[in-house]
Formats: C-alpha cells, sequence, structure tokens
C-alpha cells in the first residue's frame, strides 16, 4: 500500500499527496501524520464555528463538552499547514515541525481527563518565531550561520508555555536575525495570505502569516523596532508588544537588548491576553523583568471589557497619516467607532525634531548592540558556529549559491553585518547619551503627552501604508514609521485590525499606553475589536473540509 492510500484510509482526509516540497518538512509531516491515531470527531448540538474564528475560550468550551481533543485540534492545524505552506499559496512560513507534537497532545489529552487542565493554554498550539529557543528544535534566527543548531535549553518564555501545557507546534521563518527583508537564507521569502504578491512584513513575518493562514491558534514573534506589529497589521491580526521588561528575553537571539522584547500574536484579543497571561514573570536570568515586580498579571483576559471606550480619551497622532488615503480613511472610521462607544477623541502631535531624528536614534543603540551582544548568545551554542560578528561575516561571504539543502544567500541581512560591526562600541560617547539620555527623553515627551490631555491611550496606524510587493522589497522604513516610538519608550503598542483597503489588505490600528498599562489597553482594543468585527481570514487559505469547532 502506497503512503497516499494509507493516509487516505486512515482518519485524516484532509491530507493529500504529494506532501511539501521541502524534504524535511514533508518527512517531519509524515511523521507526525503516522503516529495520529484519533477516532472520527463527533459533532454537538450546541454552537458551531470556523476553526479560524474560534478563541480559546470557545476551544476550552469543545474540550469541556467532549467535541474535541487536542490531538484533533493538532491535526487539524498540521493539515493546514501541509495544504497551504509548500502547495497552495505557498507561504513558506514554516522551517520546523515538532515531530513530538500529537504525542505530546496525546498526553495533554490524558492528562485532562485525569487531573483536569493545568491553565487555559491546556493542550493548545502555538508556534514560535525561530529566534525563541527551542530544546527539541532547531532555532537559526533564519541564517545559514545558525542552520541546524539546537540550543541547550528552552527559552524562559518557551518553558513558561509548556508548564501551562501549551504545544510548540513549529519554528517560523522570519527575516534574517530579526532585521531587513521578510527572508532569511534558511527559507527564503515569506508571502502574505492576503495576497501572495506581498510581505507579511518583518521581522516576524512568518508568526504573522502562519497565524492569519491558521497554522496554529497562537504566535509569538519578537519585537525591536517594530517586528511583531508590522506583521499583526499587515496580515490582519492582533497582537501585542508589551512593556519592555515584562517578559523575559532569556534564550531569544538578541538584536539590541535595549529594545528586544516577545510578543504574543493571535487572531482575537482574548486569545493575545491569554497568552500573555502565563508567560509574565520575574527572571534571574533576565535583570530587566525585574521592572515588571508588582505590575505583572497572571489573567490578563479579566480586564477585557466591552464597554471599555465609554468614557476613555484617546489621542490620534496624526503625525502618522498622509501616506495612503485609504490607511486614513480607515484610521478616520476607526476613531468614528471610538466615539459611537463612548470615547473622546483629541488630536496629538509629536515634536517634528522627534520625528527628523528618532530613525537615527534608533539605529545608533540598534546596530551597536547586535555588534556587542550576539557574541553572548553564540557562546551558548556548538562549537562549529560562529562566536563573533566578524566570524559570521567571514563565513557569510563563503556562501556565494544556493546549497544542497535550499539554503539561499542573503546579501542585503549580509551586507548589514559589515554596517554592524563598523558602527562602533558601547562605550562610544554617541551611543552612551543615547541610551542614558535620549531614550529618556522620549518616555518624558510621550508621557507629557498623554498627562496633558489625560488620555488613556495614544492610536495611530500600525503601518500607514499597505504592505510592500515582494519584488522590490526593502527593509524597515526607518524614521518614517511610527512603531519605533513604542521601542525607544519601552511602552506597551496593542494592535488589532482595523478594516481592509479596496484591494483587500488589511490595515490595523495601535493603541499605545504607559509602560505596563497592558491591562488598559486590553480593555481598549477588546472593545473596539468587538465593536467593529472587521478582521476577516485570507482568501488564498480558506477552511478545509471538516475544520468545524462544535462547542
Amino acid at each position: 500500500m502506497t503512503t497516499a492510500d494509507f493516509l487516505t484510509r486512515i482518519r485524516w482526509p484532509l491530507i493529500r499527496w504529494p506532501l511539501i516540497r521541502r524534504p524535511r518538512l514533508r518527512a517531519q509531516l509524515v511523521v507526525l501524520v503516522l503516529a495520529s491515531a484519533l477516532p472520527p470527531f463527533q459533532s454537538a448540538a450546541a454552537q458551531t464555528l470556523t476553526l479560524s474564528s474560534a478563541t480559546i475560550e470557545d476551544l476550552n468550551a469543545a474540550f469541556d463538552a467532549g467535541t474535541l481533543t487536542s490531538e484533533r485540534l493538532i491535526e487539524l492545524y498540521l493539515a493546514r499547514i501541509e495544504a497551504y505552506d509548500q502547495r497552495g499559496p505557498a507561504l513558506n512560513a514554516v522551517l520546523h515541525l515538532n515531530v513530538g507534537a500529537l504525542a505530546t497532545a496525546r498526553a495533554l489529552d490524558a492528562e485532562r481527563r485525569a487531573t483536569g487542565p493545568r491553565s487555559p493554554l491546556h493542550g493548545i498550539p502555538v508556534v514560535l518565531k525561530d529566534n525563541i529557543d527551542t530544546s527539541d528544535m532547531p532555532t537559526t534566527a533564519g541564517s545559514l550561520l545558525l542552520a541546524g543548531s539546537i540550543p541547550p535549553d528552552d527559552a524562559f518564555i518557551v518553558k513558561k508555555l509548556r508548564d501551562a501545557g501549551a504545544i510548540i507546534l513549529a519554528k517560523l521563518n522570519m527575516s534574517e536575525f530579526a532585521s531587513g527583508v521578510t527572508m532569511s537564507s534558511v527559507g527564503g521569502f515569506i508571502r502574505n495570505p492576503h495576497d501572495i504578491a506581498r510581505t507579511p512584513s518583518g521581522s516576524s513575518g512568518g508568526t504573522g502569516a502562519a497565524i492569519a493562514a491558521a497554522y496554529g491558534q497562537l504566535g509569538i514573534g519578537t519585537d525591536t523596532g517594530g517586528s511583531v506589529r508590522g506583521p499583526t497589521t499587515s496580515n490582519g491580526i492582533a497582537g501585542l508588544k508589551p512593556t519592555h521588561g515584562l517578559l523575559s528575553r532569556d534564550g531569544i537571539v538578541p538584536l539590541a537588548l535595549s529594545f528586544d522584547i516577545a510578543g504574543p500574536m493571535a487572531r482575537h484579543v482574548y486569545d493575545v491576553a491569554a497568552m500573555l497571561s502565563v508567560m509574565t514573570g520575574i527572571d534571574p536570568a533576565d535583570e530587566a523583568t525585574r521592572k515588571s515586580a508588582g505590575v505583572f498579571e497572571t489573567d490578563y483576559t479579566e480586564f477585557l471589557d466591552a464597554g471599555a471606550l465609554s468614557g476613555a480619551r484617546i489621542g490620534i497622532a496624526r503625525d502618522f497619516l498622509g501616506s495612503d488615503t485609504e490607511v486614513d480613511w480607515i484610521v478616520e472610521a476607526s476613531l468614528q467607532a471610538m466615539r459611537d462607544a463612548g470615547a473622546t477623541v483629541v488630536d496629538v502631535r509629536l515634536p517634528q525634531w522627534l520625528l527628523d531624528v528618532k530613525g537615527d536614534w534608533y539605529t545608533t543603540i540598534r546596530w551597536r548592540e547586535f555588534r556587542a551582544q550576539i557574541p553572548d548568545y553564540l557562546a551558548t551554542i556548538g562549537p562549529e558556529y560562529p562566536k563573533t560578528l566578524q566570524q559570521m561575516i567571514e563565513r557569510s561571504l563563503e556562501i556565494t549559491s544556493t546549497t544542497p539543502a535550499g539554503g539561499t544567500p542573503n546579501p542585503t541581512r549580509w551586507s548589514l553585518l559589515m554596517q554592524e560591526e563598523a558602527s562602533g562600541a558601547l562605550t562610544d560617547y554617541e551611543y552612551v547619551a543615547m541610551r542614558d539620555h535620549g531614550l529618556a527623553m522620549v518616555r518624558g515627551i510621550v508621557e507629557g503627552l498623554m498627562d496633558a490631555d489625560r488620555l488613556d491611550a495614544i492610536v495611530y496606524p500600525t503601518s500607514p501604508t499597505r504592505p510592500a510587493l515582494v519584488e522590490g522589497a526593502t527593509g524597515p522604513a526607518g524614521g518614517a514609521s511610527p512603531t519605533n516610538i513604542a521601542n525607544l519608550t519601552g511602552f506597551p503598542d496593542l494592535i488589532v485590525p482595523a478594516g481592509f483597503t479596496s484591494n483587500r489588505l488589511p490595515v490595523g490600528i495601535s493603541f499605545l499606553g504607559r509602560a505596563f498599562a497592558e491591562p488598559r489597553l486590553f480593555g481598549l482594543g477588546y472593545a473596539f475589536e468587538q465593536a467593529t468585527q472587521v478582521r476577516r481570514d485570507p482568501g488564498s487559505t480558506p477552511p478545509l473540509r471538516g475544520e468545524e469547532i462544535h462547542r
């Protein structure tokens, strides 16, 4: 009997041969499918939802009703990866699959039956950006320079997720070393499921595309200069760049520790809040988390309030309008929706000098810190990998064509390595001035704006323009982008879908708050989401047969 015949006879009719063209993923999927042994899904008389519309709350209701198991949920998501990542629209978002995911799901199903769930994330699949350490899968940061690297242990936030019962399903493609165009030398370009001719934005582009296409219930990206928020808005999902220090950076390949932070991404604000809830906590390995002592929460879903906009004061940063008429129109409609929900909206303006210099200030810190900090991470992995930025450059110069494993040279990012190497040291007066005084100045300006008008949040289009075409894509927008304000201040930024342009491209709106104001932002963002209900599934990745969730 052929493999195709076998797959047809077992209880996974969604899979059709041939499998994914990439040999490694093809092999991983075969292992996962052959390990499956789930009886046919049973329907229930209760509410029926699509997989993409179901929240964690809905999934737990289905678990409780006995109409869904974690094993079945993993199967559904694996079927979508098989159908859409290298076949169909070929989004190219997945680098590695967890071959033990189905076995873990079966064990968690048994544990649920015996002792109950560990948390709301019990048995829920999570997909991770490939710069976050996992002890059972490679962590490459999207680079051939780290191909095959297995870290010695999980990142702190991954341990927290596993302890909560979450299942790490896959590692995702990304902008190499979390910077530059939305491609990697390991996996190539990533495609936006809303329009495969366009990028999903970076650097967490694989996470954004994967969550929009429903490859998992939850995703994690990282954000140094907008790398959670760009992919969130470009793929029409929800996401959070948390307050700097709220989540541990231990076990994450650094880009610039002054700005680096992991961020939850999901199709629903509820899921973003639920995911964040299990990842917080003080980590002795990351001094920055001490800033969150006494202010981090362990259940952010408590702050989700559909009426939170009533009486709220919202500032609109019009400095970031005017680049795309359709984006501007969607923002204006969003503001009206907030007014209709009872909010007061006032105009705010950032100082022009700050808009002029913020990109340079960001780069002054970012480039120097990568040069100084990447060796500390490289020291934690095998001796066969480079140990300094200079060694990374030397090895990149040896790769001039596609490798036998399918890797592709990435000259845009590798050229940037040279600029980072030449940027200077952390003792340079320019860097010290920006770190010690410049960042405090930006925080003071934003706090002053919020104090002056008694604002609960400042909103703006997360991206002033729609996603770029893959052909001719360039790196980050630099000083014109609003996103690095949140990095320079360290403040939280919650992104919620706001609408779609005439060519069906998503637009997101950002809610920027004060340090550790995540509870308030979740209330405002949830209220906006419930009032507008504009999220859409991508046209290129429609529901597959059998995906209904019965709660």
